[in-house]
């Protein structure tokens, strides 16, 4: 596959435009005049003069005239004759016994070179028209640049604006006398268009490089182009490893002659042996999937409406689907039919492949979401119903209780905190506060079962604490939760449960993995020490101890979840410091309504956890209903 096609093809579309320039009477006479120069060794301007004068006397166009030479100068049939009359003409007689010099050149006319210089404006590659020099004996001695393409830069990175006018000898000096300047003396002497190359070059830096220059006669100068085989090779290897990165190719079909030209990355694609040529169109039409078709017929319709196309479709190839995605574009000739079909293709399968895939990710997020809305807005129900919020405190016996639930910032955690406070039979009243780990429906659940579970216990069973924590581990650990086989970890939990003996004041309590509860007392906050005791659910057989403690009136018991100390940019104590703080404030200067401005202050919890707090003080017979 030759990866500089469509530049030759285009080289050849420059070469019919020149030729049609060269048509012109003033080209035909310019050509005529120095192949006749070269062919009898006089000055070009005196051939010129010559040929004139000769249309003159046989009353004919100049440029008919002109057009005889060249056939004869050819050598057509019947051009003989011509030829040996032009030639006995134009040789010069002697003078004073030997040759007088030819007449000095006529100014040519440039406007054909102004016409050259404006086809070469509209091309992207590079030419350069040269002018040849002559001395006085009508031999070439040089070459001047005349006009060149925007495209054009030098070997030595000059760029076209600095060559027009300048000789070749000043620019290139390596080149005079070497193949290529002789090749160019053939052309100017017989008119023939000649390739010459590779040849090498000393370029810049002493580096070598090889080169081809195409030249064809054009007037009476030399049209060139040429090719770096360097340049040719790294933009070979450029293309092929561009096709690679992107899994593109690209193809060229001639509606006029019908050929196709595929690129090896093309090839590539649709799986073929480039042995095997190109696929037909009914080959590659062949592969489309059915349910496509009618997208590659938009796309022919909007081809054929002269519209540039951008389509992505299907193929199957070897059992496997394939997307390919196609840009056509079309050169078009003056009437504006199509001639030339330029498409570049590219194997989009890892593209689109990956955006079914994020499509579907997306549906299942969207499902997942739809879902966790669905449960928080469950859970957040079976909360309220099994954990209803007293507004104001509550008086059982011989205690005032008061209890605040602080949920978290996130709207779609609800969590597993609970408290219980209830009489309990005797005169004795039990608190409770626990944390079920996790979110969601099944921390709501669970902490469902542990609440009425420590309720039904304490009134039907036993009411001692290290008991009751015993009871509901087991009851956990057992694994009796609705829907836990969704989770591959055990549900845990932590919980601190406490007896108040309002005739002796005595406070008896357990704790299971859960922070101690804290006792202020005339303006000093202290954490009860904490009994031994695993979380609920970790271990089948574990074990609870009790501890004891004494409420007097004026004292202030608080129990909490870990939500209320717990930050994520601060340690425990950092935490802890500014409760034990409201807590010393309160006990320290007696309030009328104690438990409502302590959880009226303790407004600021963790923003990632639920919390719960209960605030409970001592009763005595003349304290009325304050808070």
């Amino acid at each position: 596959m030759d990866p500089l096609a469509g530049y030759r093809n285009r080289l050849a579309d420059l070469h019919a435009s020149i030729e049609e320039a060269r048509s012109a009477p003033e080209v035909l006479l310019a050509q005529a005049s120095g192949l006749l120069a070269g062919r009898v060794g006089c000055q070009v301007g005196e051939a010129h003069a010559y040929l004139v004068r000769l249309a003159a006397e046989q009353r004919r166009q100049a440029d008919a005239l002109a057009s005889d030479v060249l056939a004869a100068m050819e050598g057509r049939p019947g051009g003989a004759a011509l030829t040996a009359a032009l030639d006995a003409a134009l040789r010069p007689a002697p003078r004073n016994g030997g040759w007088s010099p030819p007449a000095a050149a006529p100014q040519t006319d440039d406007r054909w070179v102004q016409a050259v210089q404006q086809i070469l404006d509209t091309l992207s590659d590079q030419h350069v028209l040269l002018e040849p020099r002559y001395d006085a004996a009508g031999r070439v001695t040089d070459y001047t640049f005349a006009a060149v393409s925007p495209a054009v830069v030098d070997l030595s990175g000059r760029g076209g604006a600095h060559l027009l006018g300048r000789t070749m000898s000043e620019v290139y000096p390596s080149i005079v006398g070497g193949p290529i300047w002789e090749a160019w003396g053939l052309t100017i002497g017989d008119g023939v268009p000649r390739e010459v190359g590779p040849v090498p070059y000393a370029g810049s830096a002493g580096r070598e490089i090889l080169l081809t220059v195409k030249m064809w006669p054009v007037g009476s100068g030399l049209l060139n182009t040429w090719i770096r085989h360097d340049e040719e090779t790294r933009l070979s290897d450029r293309i092929a490893q561009t096709e690679r990165l992107g899994n593109l190719g690209w193809g060229e079909w001639d509606l006029v002659t019908g050929q196709v030209l595929w690129s090896d990355g093309l090839y590539r694609i649709y799986e073929r042996d480039p042995a095997l040529g190109p696929l037909s169109r009914e080959e590659t039409e062949a592969l489309t999937l059915a349910d496509d078709v009618p997208v590659r017929r938009q796309a022919a319709e909007a081809f054929g409406r002269g519209q540039s196309v951008d389509v992505t479709h299907r193929i199957r190839l070897s059992g496997r689907i394939k997307y390919i995605r196609t840009v056509v574009d079309t050169v078009r000739d003056g009437d504006g039919q199509p001639v030339k079909v330029y498409g570049i293709v590219q194997d989009a399968t890892a593209r689109e492949t990956s955006s079914l895939r994020l499509t579907e990710v997306e549906r299942q997020l969207r499902e997942h979401q739809e879902s966790l809305a669905a449960e928080h807005k469950l859970a957040g129900r079976l909360q309220q119903i099994v954990l209803p919020m007293p507004v104001d405190p509550i008086d059982l016996p011989g205690l005032r209780v008061a209890v605040r639930y602080l949920p978290a910032e996130q709207a779609g955690r609800v969590g597993g905190d609970w408290y219980h406070a209830a009489p309990v039979g005797d005169g004795r009243v039990l608190l409770a506060v626990g944390d079920v780990a996790g979110h969601g429906i099944e921390a709501a659940a669970a902490m469902a079962q542990l609440r009425h579970g420590l309720a039904a216990l304490s009134v039907t069973t036993t009411d001692d604490p290290g008991k009751l924590l015993t009871a509901l581990n087991r009851l956990l650990f057992a694994g009796q939760l609705p829907d836990m086989s969704r989770s591959s970890l055990p549900v845990t939990a932590t919980a601190v449960v406490a007896r108040y003996e309002p005739g002796t004041g005595r406070l008896v309590w357990a704790r299971a993995g859960h922070p101690a509860p804290l006792l202020s007392r005339a303006g000093v906050t202290t954490e009860l020490d904490p009994p031994e005791g695993s979380l609920l659910g970790a271990f089948p057989t574990a074990h609870y101890e009790t501890a004891d403690a004494t409420l007097r009136p004026g004292d202030v018991l608080l129990l909490y979840t870990d939500g209320l100390i717990e930050h994520r940019h601060r340690s425990l104590d950092d935490g802890l410091a500014p409760v034990v703080a409201v807590l010393d404030h309160l006990t320290a200067e007696p309030s009328a309504q104690p438990l409502a401005e302590l959880l009226g202050r303790l407004r600021h919890a963790n923003p990632d956890d639920d919390t719960c707090i209960l605030a409970a003080r001592p009763l005595s017979p003349e304290v009325g209903r304050d808070g």
